[in-house]
C-alpha cells in the first residue's frame, strides 16, 4: 500500500509522517481512502506474468533438482525470485514513483508527473531508456533471490513440522499460519534492502537526484538517520505480510490439492510436496 513507500523515502529532516498510523490517517484525511491505492495498477498489471514465471521456473527447478530437500526449496525459491525481477522491477517503478509523485519538499517535486502506471513506465522509458525503466534492477535482485528461497523453506519446515496433512482437521488455519510467518520471515530477512530499492526507485521524481548508486544511497542513509534508516515502514509491512501470504499459501496448497485428486475426493496428497509450485505474491 502507499503509506509503505511513503514512510520509507520521506525526509528524515522534515518528515510527513511520524509512523505508521500517522502516514495511513494522513493519506486517507487528504486524499481519500483511494490515495491508500495509488499506483496500484502496476502491482495489478504485471501481477499474472510474475505469477506464471514463478510457478514455471521454481518447478522446473524442484524437477530438475531431484529431491525435496530443504536446501534445494531453498535453491529453486532463489532461482523463481531472481529471474521473476524482470517483470518486478520496472513494476515496483512504477508503483513507486505514482505513490511518491505529489508529496515532495518543493513545487517542482510535488507536481503530478503521471496520469497512471502505465504513462508513468512510458514517460521513464522516452526520457531515459531501457536503463530507466529497469532502475533499481540490482537491488531487486538481491532483495528477491534469498526472500523467495526463504520464504518457499520457511513454508516447506513449517508445514512438516506442524504435520499439515489433508486428513488433519487443523490443516486449513496451519497452512493459513505457515503462510503468514513464511510471508513474515521472508521480509524480515531482506527489508532493508527494500528500503534501499524505494529510495533508489524514488529519487529523480521532480528532476531531483540525490543518490550516485547503491553505495552512496546507504552510506548517506546510515549517515543521515543511523540503522532506523533501514526499518523504516517494517511495520507496515509485517501488517500486511501476515493475512496476504496465510491466504495465498492456504488458497494455491488447497487448489493444487484439490485439481491434482480430481476433484477433492480421497486426496492424499500432503501440502508439502506441493512446494515446488508454490509462487510469492508482490507487495501492494
Amino acid at each position: 500500500m502507499c503509506d509503505l513507500v511513503r514512510l520509507q523515502v520521506q525526509s528524515v529532516d522534515k518528515p510527513l509522517y511520524r509512523g505508521t498510523y500517522h502516514c495511513f490517517q494522513s493519506i486517507v484525511r487528504q486524499e481519500t481512502v483511494f490515495g491508500l491505492y495509488k499506483g496500484i495498477g502496476s502491482p495489478m498489471m504485471g501481477l499474472a506474468f510474475i505469477n506464471a514465471i514463478v510457478f514455471g521456473v521454481q518447478g522446473n527447478a524442484m524437477r530438475r533438482l531431484g529431491h525435496d530437500t530443504p536446501l534445494n526449496q531453498f535453491l529453486a525459491g532463489a532461482a523463481a525470485g531472481a529471474i521473476q525481477c524482470v517483470i518486478c522491477c520496472p513494476m515496483e517503478l512504477a508503483k513507486t514513483r505514482m505513490q511518491t509523485q505529489g508529496t515532495g519538499e518543493n513545487k517542482k517535486s510535488a507536481r503530478k508527473l503521471y496520469k497512471n502506471s502505465l504513462d508513468c513506465l512510458v514517460r521513464i522509458y522516452r526520457k531515459e531508456g531501457f536503463r530507466g525503466i529497469n532502475r533499481g534492477m540490482l537491488t531487486t535482485v538481491i532483495r528477491e533471490t534469498p526472500a523467495f528461497g526463504l520464504y518457499f523453506l520457511a513454508y516447506d519446515t513449517m508445514t512438516r513440522h506442524l504435520g499439515c496433512e489433508p486428513e488433519d482437521s487443523y490443516m486449513i488455519p496451519k497452512l493459513l499460519f505457515a503462510g503468514g510467518m513464511s510471508g513474515i520471515f521472508s521480509w524480515l530477512s531482506t527489508y532493508p534492502v527494500d528500503v534501499i530499492k524505494s529510495r533508489l526507485q524514488a529519487d529523480g521524481v521532480g528532476g531531483v537526484h540525490r543518490y550516485s548508486g547503491i553505495a552512496d544511497c546507504v552510506r548517506q542513509s546510515w549517515a543521515r538517520e543511523g540503522w532506523r534508516a533501514f526499518t523504516r515502514g517494517l511495520t507496515s509491512t509485517l501488517l500486511r505480510a501476515f493475512p496476504v501470504n496465510a491466504a495465498t499459501f492456504a488458497t494455491v496448497t488447497l487448489f493444487l490439492m484439490y485439481m491434482r485428486d480430481d476433484g477433492g475426493a480421497n486426496c492424499e496428497v500432503p501440502p508439502q510436496a506441493l512446494q515446488q509450485q508454490q509462487v510469492q505474491p508482490t507487495s501492494l
